[in-house]
């Protein structure tokens, strides 16, 4: 019988490794960013991590810091990659959005950065998607109009096809995706619920360990094979936001 579903976040990242490639579901703070996974992951204390997402995040405010102006806008137990890289374990970030490091509000990833403690390659946001589903889809390299003539093309191969140059991008191929899933069921199956599918569903299948946060488990064919978004070969381990005990 194929059972997918760990009874914690533990042990779901029990594996991951120092020096591992991370990819990092989400879109800033929309209810779509894998915070169990990535609080079990503090919990590991797993080093020299290079995460890969659409932003670094930004972690948790220092204790007594005024609260950011405007309103709230994170979910309820919110957590992002800016967490794992406050408690020292990233060494490089992958992203296509750093933030903004603006005086008396630096993120964990810009104060780092400004002290030379942080490695950082920027891209742009769909060439980042595309080189996440190309490593999904087993495309090594491909190339794209976007950056060509820029600071991006340093270091890469150019080719000009009909009058327009190109440049070679290759593959974003990880050790473990992180995602977060509206439903799933025990064989992997899973659907996202609106924006939250923009690089969840992107990453799903492009690491060697696929690991999913689902808020709602349900029972094989609760989920109509149509509606599925990301089928159960590309995941390789469930667990539950609802069911699951986090740890302490």
């Amino acid at each position: 019988m194929i059972n997918k579903l760990y009874d914690s976040f533990d042990k779901a990242v029990a594996d991951v490794f120092d020096g591992a490639v991370i990819l990092i579901g989400g879109f800033g703070p929309a209810d779509g960013c894998p915070s169990y996974l990535i609080r079990a992951l503090y919990r590991k204390g797993a080093k020299n991590l290079t995460l890969v997402s659409n932003g670094p995040g930004r972690g948790r405010p220092a204790p007594g810091a005024p609260a950011p102006p405007g309103p709230r806008r994170s979910p309820p137990n919110y957590d992002d990659g800016g967490l794992l890289i406050q408690n020292g374990q990233v060494t490089k970030c992958i992203c296509a959005f750093p933030g903004q490091g603006r005086p008396g509000m630096m993120s964990p990833f810009h104060k780092l950065l400004t002290e030379g403690k942080m490695a950082v390659e920027l891209v742009p946001q769909g060439t980042l998607a595309e080189r996440i589903r190309a490593a999904k889809a087993g495309i090594p390299a491909f190339y794209t109009l976007t950056g060509a003539g820029t600071v991006i093309t340093k270091g890469k191969e150019t080719r000009v096809f009909e009058g327009r140059e190109y440049v070679l991008e290759h593959a974003m191929k990880a050790d473990f995706a992180l995602v977060r899933a509206h439903k799933g069921d025990r064989w992997g199956n899973l659907v996202y619920q609106g924006t939250s599918r923009n690089f969840n569903g992107a990453m799903a299948g492009a690491a060697k360990v696929t690991i999913a946060e689902v808020d709602e488990m349900v029972e094989l064919g609760e989920i109509h094979p149509e509606a599925v978004a990301t089928p159960s070969i590309y995941v390789n381990r469930l667990c539950s936001r609802k069911d699951s005990r986090e740890g302490p």
